[in-house]
């Protein structure tokens, strides 16, 4: 493929790019048509949760190994497991309220007839179903509903609402692969509730399909877009990453489980393991960005300060 003026050319030109996107889209169809859960049937959200058993994995937890950590009992981790479990689906829900207006914007002007369209509206029916059942989640739990800044809420609606196509799939992409990778360690851990389990395989599962999706549409975006498009793209995602990275656990966390939330703040934030931690759960996405041009310029450094980019 050659591109003149942002535009692409040869094998995927015109028609060529409609029929590759339209031949994605079926194939997400059908992957649609044979894994999709409904997670009240699915999940016996009526049995309690066992004794003993973690509500997200130790080594995910924004603290563990840290000088705080270590001096916490063993029924404290659990506890805070069980908070911070919560507030990564709270925030889940956060998101996805956000990308299904964002998939709505995207496909306002193309043909309602498509299969990428109609393959959006699935994806939309899906995201439904995860908020329910994160929301579910988080009511059985009896935790606090954890929700991000008021700074950080309000600059999510000037996202959404100036963002660009590319940069939506940006920010789609950057919530749906940091949660996939812990939610992969989450779903095979024996240790972790059986609750907390079911609810992270039908996420993964469900999430793959999504991924696909948006990859697909974001590399030919970047291809086609016009230059402002794809400078504000790249600048708009490092600051959603920075936003993103703040937002999964906040200060009310620690406050809930008896903490002073300044000082389990610090701990996370200057700890070695919590770092990897992050930087882990976003390489496959970073590596893939940088593949097709986003990770340039301002965007960049404002990555690297998220903690998600090393």
């Amino acid at each position: 493929m050659t591109v003149t003026n942002g535009t692409p050319s040869g094998p995927h030109d015109g028609i060529g790019v409609l029929k590759e996107r339209e031949q994605v889209a079926e194939r997400l169809l059908d992957a649609s048509a044979k894994h999709s859960f409904d997670p009240d049937r699915e999940l016996d959200w009526d049995a309690p949760f066992e004794e003993g058993k973690w509500f997200w994995p130790p080594e995910l937890c924004s603290l563990y190994d840290t000088p705080l950590w270590r001096n916490m009992s063993e029924e404290q981790r659990i506890e805070l497991s069980k908070h911070e479990s919560a507030s990564l689906a709270c925030v889940g829900i956060w998101f996805e309220v956000i990308l299904m207006q964002l998939l709505m914007r995207h496909i306002y002007d193309i043909d309602p007839t498509s299969r990428h369209v109609r393959y959006a509206l699935t994806e939309t029916a899906d995201e439904c179903r995860h908020s329910m059942m994160f929301a579910r989640l988080v009511k059985k739990y009896g935790t606090p509903v954890y929700r991000p800044s008021r700074l950080h809420h309000n600059l999510a609606r000037l996202m959404k609402s100036v963002s660009t196509t590319p940069g939506s799939f940006t920010a789609t992409l950057l919530v749906e692969e940091i949660l996939d990778w812990m939610q992969r360690q989450t779903f095979p851990d024996g240790r972790v509730q059986p609750l907390v389990r079911g609810v992270t395989r039908i996420h993964v599962v469900e999430e793959a399909r999504h991924v696909r999706y948006a990859r697909e549409e974001l590399r030919r975006q970047m291809v086609s877009a016009p230059r402002w498009e794809t400078g504000l793209t790249r600048l708009m995602s490092g600051e959603t990453a920075r936003v993103v990275a703040m937002s999964l656990i906040g200060p009310k966390v620690y406050e809930s489980v008896g903490l002073n939330p300044r000082y389990a703040m610090e701990q996370a934030h200057n700890s070695p393991h919590r770092r990897e931690v992050m930087r882990r759960s976003a390489v496959r996405l970073t590596d893939f960005l940088e593949e097709i041009g986003v990770l340039r310029g301002p965007g960049r450094r404002l990555w690297v300060s998220s903690g998600l980019l090393g």
